[in-house]
């Protein structure tokens, strides 16, 4: 959680677009003061959970979405827990609070990334209260098959995550056993995590290099023979799909060691081909589960390759050529289960290019004038979320730039099909692509192929995308004000009161849900409020989820379980929408 907060915070900076405690009321609800053109403040109290006793030296932090037309704010809380944040300018902003060894919560309890708050001119919100509970710890001994000491070992904490609607592993922390093998990482929120041991490289290179072990194959290749230390997961699996989870609580410090021993690990062999004379080739392995290069080897005089000390799962093999007159490269996906794989055969290509034109058919005359104000991404369209590696191996961006004239360039594009799209990096939310045009056919549905040679795409851009603004409610039972009274749980609510913090999404008709430019999110304020912008003529279905997993939305059978609970909608182009949604509570939808 806590590198998904980092990620919001460094994403709101980087975009250019974007003693006594108080009684628990809900949590930054406004009081408007008279409206003039007068600075906001914010006044709150740092409180620490279950025990409502309040924190000292916490850092508040308030941080603009808008980094063009409004400022940052940062705030310390006294002895007794209570801040003041004064000055502000008026818009709409992430407010974080953080404090060495707690970790955020909002009024549910659950782990926070911040909660939203829009502000007026001259706003003033009082008894704001922050929530920070206990984090937890991990901690434990890494030893060797004798019982001693393994220093220099990876120790991660991994949760699992979606990114664009795939389950992706996500480092929570990590740490390396000192001399005596010992580790700890801190600052864990509650939640399920998984738990990773990496042997230290000079223990692997010992290996490697000692007795029958070395250089040995199997006369059957498809069985390992070379003994290895090898990556491996609570409770003591190398194979990511067989660990355990563990189950963290607030405060929880939680024992775990770890003793690795030589066994036998996972060899891939290949060659690569069709290289320019004179050039060779750099092999990287990415894991599909992490999106990151693990594993790398060179290829020898005669084109062959050896990647050892490779772990079952998922991979994707890259091979770029060093010394070619332009970049190449080549890839391939693997499934590694319990054999070595052999006869891999890679053939680099040289990137092709795509060269076009971007028309505004309506829209602000400042876009109008200067094009430059926008930029386009490449996204893959082939169900995959390898496209910035690629690009990134292959010397080259995803994102361009458009040029004042409309026109724009990708080079050393990886072969492949794509979807273009306009980038959050735009100063224009209310843009949406109209239409896309590859050599002169129709390509917004399935996206163009690029190989080797130069691609034309012929954009049409509009400003006027649908505008959805809302509200969410859910039932007063929620409330976190301890004096509501309680009520029995058959009871049918009628009262419903605004929904903070809740993510709210426009998921585009099941034909189109492979084009992720076309979702929309949002996040709603103190209020319940949100605004979703720049919406392409077409139906939607609009969640309000008050806990989801990552880009959980993205994916399908995530979105099965959901069907009938969303609000349908058809945007028409220009369309100014006003809805109101209820929250699905819980994690499961069920509560």
């Amino acid at each position: 959680m806590e590198a998904v907060r980092r990620s919001i915070f460094a994403a709101l900076l980087s975009t250019a677009l974007f003693a006594g405690a108080l009684p628990l009321t809900l949590p930054c609800i406004g009081q408007s003061a008279a409206q003039a053109p007068a600075p906001a403040a914010i006044a709150g109290i740092v409180l620490k959970q279950p025990s409502n006793e309040p924190v000292k030296k916490a850092l508040i932090e308030l941080i603009a979405e808008n980094q063009n037309e409004e400022g940052n704010y940062t705030a310390l809380s006294a002895t007794d827990g209570r801040f003041l944040i004064e000055n502000i300018q008026a818009g709409r902003y992430r407010l974080f609070v953080e404090r060495t060894g707690y970790q955020e919560v909002n009024q549910r309890r659950h782990p926070s990334d911040g909660r939203v708050l829009t502000l007026a001119a001259g706003q003033e919100i009082k008894d704001c209260v922050l929530m920070l509970q206990a984090a937890a710890v991990v901690e434990g001994r890494v030893t060797d098959e004798d019982g001693d000491p393994l220093p220099e070992a990876q120790v991660a904490v991994l949760r699992q995550t979606f990114v664009a609607g795939r389950t992706h592993w996500e480092q929570a922390g990590a740490e390396r056993t000192n001399d005596l093998g010992e580790y700890r990482i801190p600052s864990l929120v509650p939640g399920n995590y998984f738990v990773s041991v990496s042997p230290p490289p000079n223990y692997r290179a010992l290996i490697e290099t000692s007795g029958k072990s070395a250089g040995a194959h199997s006369p059957d290749t498809n069985k390992p023979a070379h003994m290895s230390y090898q990556a491996t997961y609570y409770p003591g699996t190398h194979d990511r799909t067989q660990a355990s989870a563990i189950h963290l609580h607030a405060g929880d410090d939680f024992p775990m060691n770890f003793s690795l021993t030589p066994s036998p690990s996972l060899t891939i062999r290949g060659s690569v081909g069709n290289l320019p004379a004179g050039a060779s080739a750099a092999i990287m392995l990415q894991s599909n589960d992490f999106n990151l290069v693990l594993n790398g080897a060179e290829m020898h005089k005669d084109g062959s390759f050896e990647i050892r000390d490779v772990s079952p799962g998922a991979y994707t093999i890259f091979a770029t050529v060093e010394g070619a007159p332009v970049p190449m490269m080549a890839r391939q996906p693997l499934q590694l289960t319990s054999s070595n794989v052999e006869g891999i055969h890679l053939a680099p290509q040289a990137g092709g290019s795509i060269n076009g034109h971007l028309r505004f058919e309506t829209g602000y005359s400042t876009i109008r004038n200067d094009a430059s104000q926008m930029f386009l991404q490449l996204r893959s369209a082939e169900g995959d979320d390898e496209t910035p590696i690629a690009f990134g191996l292959s010397g080259a961006s995803n994102v361009t730039q458009v040029n004042p004239d409309g026109s724009f360039e990708w080079k050393n594009v990886p072969a492949g099909r794509y979807f273009v799209q306009i980038s959050d990096a735009s100063s224009a939310p209310d843009w949406f692509l109209k239409s896309v045009s590859a050599a002169g056919s129709d390509a917004s549905a399935g996206g163009f192929s690029v190989g080797g040679g130069s691609s034309t795409l012929d954009l049409v851009a509009a400003a006027n995308g649908a505008v959805i603004n809302g509200v969410v409610t859910e039932p007063k039972e929620f409330s976190n004000d301890p004096s509501a009274p309680a009520q029995p749980a058959e009871t049918e609510f009628t009262q419903n009161e605004p929904a903070a913090d809740v993510t709210v999404v426009a998921i585009p008709e099941p034909r189109f849900r492979s084009r992720l430019d076309l979702y929309r999110k949002s996040v709603s304020d103190q209020d319940g409020h949100f605004t979703l912008r720049g919406l392409a003529p077409g139906s939607y279905t609009l969640f309000a989820w008050e806990s989801v997993e990552g880009e959980a939305y993205y994916n399908t059978e995530f979105l099965s379980a959901y069907e009938g609970r969303g609000t349908a909608l058809h945007s028409s182009e220009g369309d100014r929408v006003s809805v109101q949604l209820k929250v699905i509570l819980g994690e499961d939808g069920e509560r």
